[in-house]
């Protein structure tokens, strides 16, 4: 899956590529290639998916319109770094975290009393993320979507192998005073042998799925990587807030 002649370009100077690594750390990771940049996505890409949910969450429930329009500014400003070359790898991603904000905004602002909805509304960006990755184009933006959206999805799928959907569905229908008993609830349930078992199963998927394409030299993957991974971050706030609550 994460091979690296997938979406690569013979061309060295395009870009989203590094250069060939003169050494090989532990044999896992390619540390030494000038990896600088490779990092700096990884680290923007974790931002984009760790930070900006705590700032739209509390958005969407009071300007969930402000919300929605603001998805063609992220739109706007991602152009106006494409096509710039000392900024285009940035643009490229913020593309990719439009369709994020996007979906978020019309989940979160009008559907999130139903959760079954969630992941298909999240995927809203798919069908296209999909049709440029077939063309080679916008590699780190799109791969970082999708690294977003699976880490999503796992989520979504702990939620219902857990049993926590009707926790989901009453909390977004209960006083701000009164959740702090459906959390409880929630906890208890997630504290359980089947619920801590299926947690280090995922965990150990996202682990996996989101530690992989950083053996890659090309920078789309690493961007992947950190979507997925910047997953448990998000989920571990979550948690502890609902245990704090």
């Amino acid at each position: 899956m994460f091979n690296d002649t997938w979406f690569s370009n013979s061309s060295s100077s395009v870009p989203g590529n590094l250069p060939q690594p003169s050494k090989t750390l532990l044999g896992f990771f390619d540390w030494g290639i000038g990896t600088r940049q490779a990092w700096l996505v990884f680290a923007a890409a974790s931002f984009l998916v760790s930070v900006p949910v705590f700032v739209q969450a509390p958005l969407v429930r009071l300007l969930p319109e402000l919300s929605l329009v603001m998805t063609a500014g992220w739109v706007w400003l991602s152009v106006v770094l494409r096509r710039r070359p000392a900024t285009h790898v940035w643009g490229d991603l913020l593309l990719g975290f439009s369709w994020s904000w996007l979906a978020g905004s019309i989940y979160w602002g009008w559907l999130r009393w139903e959760p079954t909805i969630h992941l298909p509304v999240e995927a809203i960006g798919l069908p296209f993320a999909l049709w440029c990755l077939t063309r080679r184009w916008g590699l780190v933006g799109n791969l970082f979507y999708l690294g977003s959206l699976f880490g999503t999805a796992v989520t979504d799928i702990y939620f219902y192998l857990a049993g926590l959907i009707p926790h989901w569905r009453t909390v977004m229908q209960v006083a701000p005073s009164e959740a702090s008993l459906v959390f409880q609830s929630a906890i208890a349930q997630v504290s359980t042998p089947w619920g801590t078992s299926w947690a280090l199963v995922l965990l150990g998927i996202l682990l996996g799925v989101g530690l992989v394409p950083l053996r890659s030299r090309q920078l789309h993957w690493w961007a992947f990587g950190g979507a997925v991974l910047s997953t448990i971050l998000v989920d571990g706030l979550f948690w502890l807030a609902a245990t704090m609550a």
